[in-house]
């Protein structure tokens, strides 16, 4: 397993919606993040998630000509940190890290992993409280994750 995890701002806002935050916490244990997405998600952030700058702006300010500030950050910190994985939702910003060679995951990920070790004991329950804070799930995404959890 990765030994640092940085998560963008669509995991601490979904997870917060639903109560979930925690999720994060018992999964990984430490969760680091951007300042940039630290100051978008706008609430203050548990202790156990580090929040660093990005050192390299110019590759953060080249990355945002394809996807937004918190992703291209997180993207840009991924880049700098070795043996990092991301946390990332966004369709473009998945197929940048993608074609970085960066590894990632996204929230439904991390809940299916919760479930795997423990933390929870059904993944659909927390879907659906997903689904009913506006975080769209397609039908095809839901079916996937929901097989994955054996469910």
């Amino acid at each position: 397993m990765p030994r640092v995890i940085i998560s963008d701002t669509s995991c601490f806002i979904i997870l917060s919606k639903i109560d979930k935050l925690d999720i994060l916490k018992q999964v990984y244990g430490e969760v680091t993040t951007t300042v940039d997405i630290a100051n978008e998600y706008g609430e203050s952030l548990p202790e156990w998630v580090r929040v660093i700058e990005v050192n390299d702006k110019n590759r953060q300010a080249l990355l945002e000509m394809q996807i937004d500030k918190g992703e291209s950050s997180a993207i840009a910190l991924a880049l700098e940190i070795s043996n990092s994985s991301l946390i990332l939702d966004d369709y473009k910003a998945r197929k940048v890290a993608d074609q970085l060679k960066i590894p990632f995951t996204g929230t439904i990920g991390i809940i299916i992993k919760a479930k795997r070790l423990g933390h929870i004991s059904l993944v659909k329950p927390v879907l659906e409280r997903i689904k009913q804070s506006d975080f769209r799930i397609s039908d095809e995404i839901e079916a996937q994750a929901l097989r994955e959890a054996g469910e």
